[in-house]
């Protein structure tokens, strides 16, 4: 395999591609394959790295799936895939991969009185913290490819004969491949497979330890928002979730010490931390991964308050597991303080600290305590948390483009948790992972085979719906209720359309019912907007006029509930919709001249307070496209106009065709040139400069060429 400096127009899109091909070489489980790794972008590659750890270092899914005579998959947790840095003052990965492998050997599996076991495989080992050799002395970095070029001699040594039955991942930016290419030969022409990531080099001012944590993290929106197109040419529109309630499970049953302060604080793990607040008492761990161990140090140092007493916890549950190592508790009872380790992460990310290195913990801890004990009564809450964190993972910015393995992973330990659970002995559990699972794989369906996918998530919802009635809790009810009315309005862009959008609207209704306005205001307009939509969209199938002023009614309705005041962006996103209903029913057939005006004028009214809201919230996102509205506000100026019924004198004219060619020029201007809506708005420049010399002569087309950028006019002018 070769290496080709990669120039692709889209690098998210290059990023994933290798991202799986390098995840697909990791897990075919061969012997002796040394890959290189190329990422000068340190932010992508701790991305990439921690992705890879997450999904392969523990399994969990491997494991439970297993038979039960495949006993090389249910030993106590040991690691598929190791993380280690470079060790900077002794840069000789060979050694360290050696050393991690004295340290933590391979336990002996399948052993009885009859036969003596095998050894459990030995994991593959990922290095990072090439990059920092670069800071360091000229004599560092030789040494470190002096010990590259012994890897011959390595390789042929007992010491690092059960190396070679595992696989080597070293991470490297582009200076130090070309390093490597010309000092150590031997060591690059024994390469396996070289994977190239794209992505702009990180400034060495902003090196920072892995894994790095995001310098933008925000709190995640448990909300499961959606956008739907509505029209190619006019409107983008709002379906949202009411309370999709992608959870983790409120177990009542959590132990009193995490509900509490957190920890078991035993005398002797209170002597132990006494030196808590000194994470080298952490990094001298023996037992305990060092991977799990640096992410808890990464969440301390990040830690806004150093003197709380939730500070102190993380550590003091890392010494108590050493503890129970070193004394060989029995496996329910390290799977016990890895369980509380996990809880307290995923308490924190409740209350909001979302970050990847709490999110990441929160998994490590919870897989580990899987691995100890299988058969804990608590397996199915730990599996749909662990689905809900994989969940979280692909929601954490800056994850949402590349989510695909997150949201299969979340998929896959739902799964697992509905395996374990009878839906007749635990109703409200069952219901909530069915629920959680029809969000997940409405996710899924942005990245591939929505029609399959949007159809699991409507099974998903409706076998959550057999079991969770308005009875036992009527907000949760009416919440999925919501989403199953949003999957089925997916599934009707894909497939019959007609019988989809009447279930979404028949479940939006049923949803409404529980929903008192007065207490529930929010909810109760943005599910008014989603009937609406479906409404809208069902008008484009059958009886236009009728459907579409329901779906004016429903989100004059909702307007009431969604105002500038208190939700302005939905408010705005409910007035574009509102506009766009307006604009189909004037140009229907059967509308008369008269009403046509009327609607025409209703549908400029509604798309000006759209934008005028859009600009009272600079930087704050939108669910629909604000050029889109200026293009369509435009639209009905126009038309306005050049409506043989306008009744109006030619300043009236000019006012609306002039008002039409500046929304276009401002959405033209936002527009790239190369796009397919760039060309169709220019199009329309060109067509309201003809209507002003239509309606008001040669003046007008002059008085419309005037307003046009100077770089526009040769040629606007050639089209004329």
């Amino acid at each position: 395999m070769s290496v080709n400096d990669t120039a692709h127009n889209n690098n998210s899109i290059w990023n994933r591609q290798v991202y799986h091909r390098l995840k697909l070489a990791l897990s075919l489980g061969l012997r002796r394959q040394l890959f290189l790794a190329i990422c000068d972008n340190l932010h992508l590659r701790n991305q990439v790295a921690a992705r890879l750890h997450s999904t392969l270092a523990y399994p969990v899914g491997q494991v439970l799936y297993q038979s039960s005579n495949a006993q090389e998959n249910s030993t106590p947790a040991y690691p598929r895939l190791v993380t280690l840095r470079l060790n900077l003052n002794e840069p000789n990965p060979i050694v360290q991969i050696n050393q991690w492998l004295a340290n933590y050997p391979p336990p002996i599996v399948g052993a009885s009185k009859d036969t003596p076991g095998r050894p459990f495989p030995v994991p593959a080992f990922q290095i990072v913290g090439v990059e920092h050799l670069t800071k360091e002395t000229v004599a560092t970095q030789r040494l470190f490819l002096h010990y590259l070029r012994l890897s011959e001699q390595y390789f042929s040594t007992q010491e690092s004969s059960r190396f070679l039955e595992s696989n080597l991942l070293l991470w490297i930016p582009r200076p130090w491949l070309s390093a490597i290419k010309q000092s150590a030969p031997q060591f690059w022409r024994c390469r396996t497979g070289v994977f190239v990531f794209a992505g702009e080099p990180t400034p060495a001012t902003q090196n920072a330890g892995y894994p790095e944590r995001f310098s933008h993290s925000r709190n995640l929106d448990l909300r499961n928002i959606e956008q739907s197109i509505i029209d190619e040419s006019v409107n983008q529109a709002e379906l949202r979730t009411a309370a999709s309630e992608l959870k983790f499970e409120n177990n009542s049953n959590f132990p009193a010490e995490v509900q509490g302060n957190g920890i078991h604080k035993t005398q002797e793990s209170t002597s132990r931390s006494g030196s808590g607040n000194n994470n080298q008492s952490l990094l001298s761990l023996s037992y305990v991964s060092s991977e799990l161990t640096e992410l808890v140090i990464a969440t301390i140092n990040a830690s806004s308050d150093k003197n709380a007493e939730n500070y102190l916890q993380p550590q003091q549950i890392l010494l108590e597991i050493e503890e129970l190592h070193e004394k060989q508790a029995s496996g329910d009872v390290l799977a016990e303080a890895y369980y509380r380790l996990g809880t307290l992460y995923r308490l924190r990310i409740e209350q909001g600290e979302s970050t990847l290195e709490n999110l990441m913990v929160a998994i490590i801890a919870y897989q580990e305590a899987i691995s100890y004990d299988e058969s804990s009564p608590q397996l199915p809450d730990i599996l749909n948390d662990l689905g809900t964190l994989y969940w979280m993972l692909y929601r954490t910015p800056p994850n949402s483009e590349e989510g695909q393995t997150y949201i299969e992973q979340a998929i896959e330990f739902y799964q697992l948790a509905l395996k374990m659970i009878s839906p007749q002995t635990h109703r409200e559990t069952y219901a909530r992972v069915q629920n959680n699972l029809g969000t997940a794989y409405g996710d899924l369906a942005r990245f591939s085979h929505p029609s399959e996918n949007w159809q699991q998530a409507v099974l998903a919802y409706n076998e959550a719906l057999s079991y969770r009635t308005a009875d036992m809790d009527s907000l949760k009810y009416a919440a999925c209720q919501n989403n199953l009315g949003t999957a089925y309005w997916h599934l009707g862009q894909y497939n019959q359309p007609i019988v989809h959008l009447k279930k979404a609207i028949a479940a939006y209704n049923e949803a409404l019912i529980y929903y008192n306005p007065e207490q529930e205001p929010l909810k109760y307009g943005m599910i008014q907007n989603n009937i609406g939509t479906a409404c809208w969209n069902l008008a484009q199938y059958e009886q236009p006029a009728q459907n579409l002023q329901l779906a004016i009614n429903v989100y004059s309705k909702a307007l009431k509930y969604r105002t500038p005041a208190n939700v302005p962006s939905a408010c705005a996103a409910t007035q574009n919709n509102l506009g766009t209903a307006y604009w189909h029913l004037a140009n229907l057939s059967q509308t008369t001249k008269e009403a046509r005006q009327k609607y025409l004028q209703l549908c400029i009214s509604a798309y000006e307070e759209a934008i005028a809201l859009a600009h009272s919230l600079s930087g704050t996102p939108l669910s629909f496209d604000l050029l889109a509205s200026y293009n369509n506000l435009a639209l009905a100026h126009y038309q306005l106009v050049i409506d043989k019924s306008f009744n109006g004198d030619k300043a009236t004219h000019s006012q609306h065709l002039e008002v039409a060619l500046d929304y276009h020029l401002q959405a033209l201007n936002g527009l790239s040139k190369q796009s397919e809506a760039y060309q169709t708005t220019f199009t329309y420049v060109v067509k309201t400069i003809r209507a002003f010399h239509n309606e008001l002569g040669i003046q007008g087309q002059t008085l419309a060429l005037s307003k046009v950028p100077s770089q526009l006019l040769p040629e606007i002018l050639s089209k004329l």
